[in-house]
C-alpha cells in the first residue's frame, strides 16, 4: 500500500505550511502529492513550486477540471512540469460539476463520458509528439472550423519534445459509467468518497472497463488511490465528530440540490435516508444541525481511524478490496512522520 499527501485548494488565502509538509513527505517516502483546484486557486502551479524543493515524491492534480483548459494546454502544462519535476509529473484530471462548469468556466457540461474520452486523446496526441494533432471533435476540433473560423488555422505539433510521451493519466471519477471509462483509458482511478464497503460494486466497475477492447490497462498495473482520512489515534471520538461539518458539506451542500454527484456516491454506500435529512438542513441554512445528523458510520465508510494496531488491520481490509493507494490529509509534520511508520 502506498501513501500520498493530498493537500486540496486553497481557501480564502495561500496555507502557510504546505511546503513543509511536501519536504516532508518527500523525506518520509510518501509516493505522491496531489493538490486540487475549484474557483480559486489553480493544481498546476503549487506543483512547480513544491517540485523545486523535492527530490523523489511524485506531483499529481487530483484533480485538474477539464473545462477550465482546452486539452493541449493541459498537455503544455503536463510537458513542463514532467521536464522541471525530472519526469515526476502525473495528471489527475476531473470533469468537475455542472454549476462550476457552467457557472464559472462559462462550458456546457453535456456529455460528460465523451469529452473526457475526446480530452485524454488529445493530449496523448501532444505527448507523443509524431504528428500535427488534429480532431475531429465533436467537443474539440483541431484546426478550429466553426462558422466563425477564420480559416488560416493549421494543426501544430509540440514546439518542446515532451520528456516523457506517456506521462500517467488519472481520473477522478465517482460513478460507475465514469469508473469504468477510467478503467479503460486512464492509468488509474481517483476515488473521492469512495469505500471499501462498495467493493464488489466498484471492482465490477473496473472489471467492465478493463473488459473493453482496446483498454489500456489491467489491473496488475493500475493505480486505484483513495481519499481516506487516516488517524492514528486514541481519541477516536473527537476525530470523527471533527469530521462531520466536512461529510455534512459533501452530502448536502455541494453541487445543486437535485444533482449533487458526491450525495450519490454516499446514497450508493447505504446513507439515503441520512443523505436526505443531511441535504435538507444544509440547505435550510441549519449547518450545524446537518453535521449533527451525520451518523458515525458515515464518517467511518471513508476512514481509518484507531490505534496502530486497528489502523493497520484497517488498510490491510482496504488493500484487499483492491486499493493500492491512500491518498491523506496532514496538518503538520509529526502527523506526516507518524503516518510514515505504517510504510515499514
Amino acid at each position: 500500500m502506498k501513501l500520498a499527501l493530498q493537500l486540496g485548494y486553497w481557501g480564502a488565502q495561500p496555507p502557510a505550511n504546505h511546503a513543509e509538509l511536501v519536504v516532508a513527505a518527500d523525506r518520509a517516502g510518501f509516493d505522491t502529492v496531489f493538490t486540487a483546484e475549484a474557483w480559486g486557486s489553480d493544481a498546476f502551479t503549487p506543483l512547480a513550486w513544491y517540485g523545486s524543493m523535492t527530490e523523489n515524491i511524485r506531483l499529481s492534480t487530483a484533480v485538474v477540471q477539464l473545462s477550465a483548459r482546452t486539452p493541449t494546454a493541459t498537455a503544455m502544462s503536463t510537458l513542463t512540469l514532467d521536464h522541471l519535476s525530472g519526469g515526476r509529473f502525473c495528471l489527475g484530471l476531473g470533469v468537475s460539476g455542472p454549476q462550476v462548469v457552467e457557472g464559472w468556466y462559462g462550458q456546457p457540461f453535456a456529455r460528460p463520458l465523451a469529452r473526457t474520452r475526446e480530452y485524454i486523446d488529445i493530449i496523448r496526441k501532444v505527448l507523443r509528439c509524431e504528428e500535427p494533432v488534429t480532431s475531429n471533435g465533436p467537443a474539440y476540433t483541431l484546426p478550429y472550423a466553426g462558422d466563425d473560423a477564420s480559416g488560416l488555422g493549421k494543426p501544430l505539433k509540440s514546439i518542446v519534445h515532451p520528456l516523457r510521451e506517456d506521462v500517467p493519466i488519472w481520473l477522478g471519477a465517482e460513478g460507475p459509467k465514469n469508473v469504468a471509462l477510467a478503467a479503460e483509458i486512464a492509468d488509474g482511478w481517483l476515488g473521492f468518497l469512495a469505500s471499501p464497503r462498495t467493493a464488489s460494486e466498484f471492482n465490477a466497475w473496473l472489471d467492465e472497463g478493463f473488459a473493453r477492447p482496446g483498454a489500456r490497462r489491467t489491473r496488475e498495473d493500475f493505480e486505484v488511490a483513495f481519499l481516506c482520512q487516516l488517524h492514528i489515534t486514541d481519541d477516536r471520538r473527537a476525530v470523527l465528530d471533527a469530521y462531520k461539518p466536512f461529510t455534512a458539506l459533501y452530502a448536502g451542500g455541494m453541487g445543486a440540490e437535485d444533482k449533487n454527484f458526491h450525495a450519490e456516491a454516499f446514497r450508493r454506500m447505504g446513507f439515503t435516508d441520512e443523505v436526505e435529512e443531511i441535504t435538507r438542513l444544509f440547505r435550510a441554512g441549519r449547518k450545524d444541525e446537518a453535521a449533527a445528523a451525520v451518523p458515525d458510520e458515515m464518517v467511518e465508510a471513508t476512514a481509518i481511524i484507531g490505534d496502530e494496531a486497528s489502523v493497520r488491520e484497517q488498510i490491510a481490509e482496504w488493500e484487499a478490496a483492491g486499493i493500492t493507494m491512500l491518498v491523506v490529509t496532514c496538518r503538520s509534520v509529526e502527523e506526516i512522520e507518524k503516518l510514515a511508520t505504517l510504510l515499514d
